[in-house]
């Protein structure tokens, strides 16, 4: 179990994020049509796993944009975000805001959270995503690992860039 803080008060996770090395857990989450999407529809590229806890907070939809403008164009990658936000609020934002370049699925009905480690457990904001962000090679292993350490805060973009 890990800590992370929201708004200066300590929560823990459910568990333990992936580290460098590690293989991705497989997943199955749900696209805007409510479909399925695994781990598996996107073998072969390079994955940035941009979690967060909901698309309607500023802090997470900052971490969309961002992802979008800059990781979007690498070449052989993808990046998806995940958070436990119903598809049609991810895919509103998105659309509002022009970001075609990420995939927003929701995890709303799959066990990504808990095998990923990123539940918050306790607090106000139990059952929601802790902010972090994983980034895989072709073969799904781990090159970058991030729980951010407070949920108010941005990931380290840069960190998770020279990963890829």
């Amino acid at each position: 179990m890990a800590e992370v803080t929201i708004e200066g008060a300590t929560v823990s996770t459910n568990g333990e994020l992936p580290k460098v090395g590690d293989q991705l857990p497989a997943f199955t989450l749900a696209d805007a049509e409510l479909k399925d999407v695994t781990l598996d529809d996107f073998a072969g590229k390079r994955i940035v796993l941009n979690i967060f806890p909901s698309v309607d907070t500023p802090t997470c939809q900052a971490q969309l944009r961002t992802f979008n403008k800059q990781a979007s164009s690498l070449d052989n990658t993808v990046v998806i975000g995940v958070s436990v936000d119903l598809p049609f609020a991810q895919e509103r934002f998105c659309g509002a805001e022009g970001l075609d370049d990420v995939h927003t699925f929701s995890a709303f009905r799959s066990s990504f959270g808990k095998d990923y480690g990123v539940v918050l457990s306790d607090g106000e904001f139990a059952g929601l995503f802790a902010r972090a962000v994983l980034v895989a090679d072709e073969t799904g292993k781990v090159v970058h690992s991030q729980l951010v350490p407070s949920v108010d805060d941005e990931p380290d973009y840069e960190a998770a860039l020279a990963a890829l």
